[in-house]
């Protein structure tokens, strides 16, 4: 069974233990009042405790999306425990529990650091959460599995001395295929690996990142070679910590720094400091990597015939259409990895009960070599499964809700938890996300429309990453009413782009019908059934398009 992370160490036990009777204190003297709310900010961020509308909110980290079956059991029962039954998986492959009880938060806490989760640097200007691939170890176009550089890098960036209080928070996604599926571009540092004369080694891109301003990253080394990895992120972070503002939260994330100093000069200055690291790196790093890399060796794969699957596929149209939707190629022939969507008709995006947590949890165990994973857009992946396991899979998905055929269509709709939940929130997003996927259910156009990302952020953080979608949609608050921008063209894996501003707002009941005009504009002016939304807007351009959102001023 899958299970690469070292939360069996007792060492990594013993810390977790001692972080957690830590937070418990700070939780009882800010209950008895002997902290302020304001002393006890800094202290609950640093563990992923966050002061929301309604509640606190625990948001748990994921590493490179990756959980255990028991891992996945242990979310369910902190979800059934101690919150409503559910938590909320989101685009930075955490969870976020959403009605915690202050008093709770320790025990749920301990609880997961039972079985290696633990919520260290899910918040504050520090590393975050290390993101990968969620196809990673299984997908038939990588250059190699990217989750031991991801792992080294959480080893490596977690309590970090020098990295602690860096101007603003800090992102880093590592990628393998030879298409990108971890949006590294958007990132403040963004890896792809690749191989140059026969060696392998690192791409490296900087200063990406979205929000209320924008930008892609850049790419700051065409090759890096692999031993140089750590030394090298080492001199970006150094040379952002000095240089970076810390005057200004909104100038502070290194996306500004790269831009108001300049790619070359910002080069010439991580290069400088890269000599000077690198003589600091003795090989150790490079001798936990080999370790690392006999952890996530690939499951002994079984011999998988194929024939029961393809007799499923013509006897049951429903599975054969999930199957056409949901599924991605394997590495391995007669394997598959499944997408289990979390939008179901009616769902909020990205939530999941703890009914539907314990049943994948088992699934993966019987049949899926026990690796679950959380990709970037609110889905699961089983990323390990014999296409003869399938018809099994698919009705278990279905009898709790989770075989929904859409993955990749206008229903599968990423969307931040938005005003109903968030502070910083200035309209609501699940709502919108719901309208926009009942009605085009109804007209029963998924399979028509094909390929659609549209995206929803409830704020200018742009949490549901709106810039990336081939439709995206920005809430925000003009005079107390809810007001929508809609932007058009992005795209974060294939040709990064950040998508357009298409014209002035629309008020919350006016969506839906701009982006039925949307849709049946490019239903009218595609070429072919085989032309995608976004292929279709790249050769036409803006124009026809921003005519059927404003027919008035056509």
């Amino acid at each position: 069974m899958f299970d690469a992370r070292p939360q069996h160490n007792d060492q990594h036990r013993e810390y977790l233990r001692h972080r957690t009777q830590q937070f418990r204190r700070q939780v009882e003297r800010r209950l008895d009042g002997s902290l302020t709310e304001e002393e006890f900010r800094p202290l609950r961020l640093k563990n992923g405790v966050y002061l929301q509308l309604h509640s606190y909110m625990y948001r748990v980290a994921i590493p490179y999306g990756a959980l255990t079956p028991d891992q996945m059991r242990m979310l369910g029962h902190v979800a059934e425990r101690w919150d409503r039954g559910y938590g909320h998986f989101t685009t930075r492959t955490n969870i976020q529990f959403h009605w915690h009880k202050l008093v709770d938060i320790p025990d749920s806490m301990e609880a997961l650091n039972s079985v290696g989760i633990h919520s260290i640097q899910t918040s504050g200007n520090t590393i975050r959460n290390v993101n990968a691939d969620a196809f990673a170890g299984a997908a038939a176009d990588e250059l190699e599995d990217p989750r031991p550089w991801a792992e080294l890098i959480r080893i490596w960036s977690t309590d970090h001395a020098e990295f602690q209080f860096l101007p603003r928070k800090f992102k880093i996604s590592v990628s393998a295929g030879k298409q990108d599926r971890s949006a590294v571009s958007a990132y403040d540092i963004g890896l792809r690996i690749v191989e140059k004369d026969g060696q392998r080694g690192f791409q490296v891109w900087v200063g990406g990142g979205l929000g209320r301003t924008p930008y892609l990253g850049q790419v700051i080394r065409e090759f890096l070679p692999q031993a140089d990895l750590l030394p090298y992120l080492e001199a970006i972070l150094s040379v952002y910590n000095l240089t970076g503002r810390r005057d200004n939260k909104w100038k502070a994330r290194i996306k500004i720094t790269v831009n108001e100093r300049g790619l070359d000069v910002f080069r010439a200055d991580v290069e400088e400091e890269f000599k000077h690291r690198r003589q600091q790196f003795s090989g150790l790093d490079q001798e936990i990597l080999n370790d690392l890399r006999a952890q996530f060796a690939p499951p002994e794969f079984l011999d998988a015939p194929v024939e029961g699957y393809e007799a499923a596929r013509a006897a049951n149209g429903a599975f054969r259409s999930w199957t056409d939707t949901n599924l991605h190629p394997h590495r391995i022939p007669g394997y598959a990895s499944v997408i289990v969507t979390l939008k179901a008709p009616g769902a909020t995006p990205g939530d999941m009960s703890a009914e539907q947590m314990r049943l994948v949890a088992d699934l993966a165990e019987r049949l899926a070599h026990g690796d679950i994973r959380v990709n970037h857009d609110q889905n699961l992946v089983l990323p390990h499964v014999r296409k003869a396991d399938l018809p099994e899979i698919y009705e278990a998905l279905r009898a709790v809700g989770l075989a929904t055929a859409n993955f990749g269509k206008i229903t599968d709709i990423i969307s931040c938890p938005g005003m109903d939940y968030c502070t910083l929130a200035t309209a609501r997003s699940i709502p919108i996300a719901q309208d926009i996927a009942a009605h085009f259910r109804a007209r029963g156009l998924e399979d028509e429309i094909g390929e659609m990302k549209i995206r929803i952020s409830g704020c200018i953080n742009a949490c549901g990453h709106h810039h990336l979608g081939h439709i995206g949609i920005l809430g925000l608050d003009r005079a107390g009413v809810e007001n929508y921008q809609i932007t058009l063209g992005g795209d974060g894996y294939e040709t990064p782009t950040l998508g357009q501003r298409a014209g002035a707002g629309f008020p919350a009941d006016e969506v839906v019908p701009a982006i039925d005009r949307l849709v049946d504009a490019y239903l009218e002016l595609r070429e072919s059934p085989e032309e995608r939304f976004i292929d279709a807007y790249r050769r036409l351009g803006v124009a026809p398009f921003k005519a059927a959102l404003y027919p008035a001023d056509a």
